[in-house]
């Protein structure tokens, strides 16, 4: 018989059609959730390519249990403080290596094809445009290369059909979660990644345990289908239900 782990681990999810979706079997992970981190000390990690203000729309219409950090905006930015009202400097200063987000948006201004996101979605390390899936991979590809000419090596992170976003290159979900692993001192093996689309990816590339829900994208299903192994696991439910479905299979709860 299986013996779930009865120590602290990491639980780090993306929010939209990940943690949230199925509002029944979400009240049962936020149980099952405040329990552990209660009685054991786990931490919870949300990772959402929201912005702030979308993400406190999201966490008071869903009751979303309080997180010990929060990264928003694709991993541009983290907060420990129970309002976020304050950025995290130490991971600001990562990411502001190699970064200059004038000179960055100016090459991007001459792509026609890139629609600016509102300025709720922009910060200083993050630059969203929205992008029609019909001429994503050429413009993402010419793009690019105007970029390296100016000497630039960023992360343009496609998502969804339709989000583009460009990033710092020591900027993503996954490198946040690196970094909150040494903050914290947990193992690859006490630690689990949730999430659905192709901004999650980042963070299924590691050695932590991953889970994907059902109702995945397709960006992060083919992603799946060439990166097949023992640490990440494809649920059968959907949303919430996925997750206590990865938990469960990992042995963490």
């Amino acid at each position: 018989m299986r013996v779930p782990i009865m120590r602290p681990f990491l639980f780090v999810t993306d929010l939209d059609n990940t943690l949230v979706g199925d509002d029944a079997a979400l009240l049962k992970l936020n149980q099952q959730l405040a329990s552990h981190r209660q009685q054991y000390s786990s931490k919870i990690v949300y990772a959402t390519g929201r912005s702030l203000y979308l993400y406190r729309l999201l966490a008071e219409a869903k009751s979303l249990i309080p997180p010990d950090a929060l990264i928003t905006s694709v991993g541009t930015e983290m907060y420990f403080d129970r309002d976020h009202k304050q950025h995290d400097p130490e991971w600001a200063n990562i990411l502001s290596q190699g970064w200059n987000r004038q000179e960055i948006t100016a090459i991007a201004s001459q792509f026609s094809e890139l629609q600016s996101q509102p300025k709720s979605e922009q910060n200083p390390f993050k630059i969203s445009y929205y992008l029609a899936q019909a001429v994503a991979k050429q413009t993402i590809a010419s793009l690019t290369s105007a970029l390296s000419e100016k000497g630039y090596d960023i992360k343009l992170i496609y998502s969804a059909g339709q989000d583009l976003d460009l990033l710092p290159k020591n900027g993503d979900k996954g490198l946040a979660v690196q970094f909150l692993r040494q903050k914290w001192d947990f193992s690859a093996s006490t630690t689990i990644v949730c999430g659905d689309s192709g901004n999650d990816i980042s963070m299924f590339k590691g050695q932590e345990k991953g889970l994907i829900v059902s109702n995945a994208k397709d960006e992060l299903l083919q992603w799946y289908e060439a990166n097949k192994n023992d640490s990440l696991y494809l649920a059968q439910s959907a949303c919430a239900g996925g997750i206590l479905e990865g938990l469960k299979h990992f042995d963490f709860l």
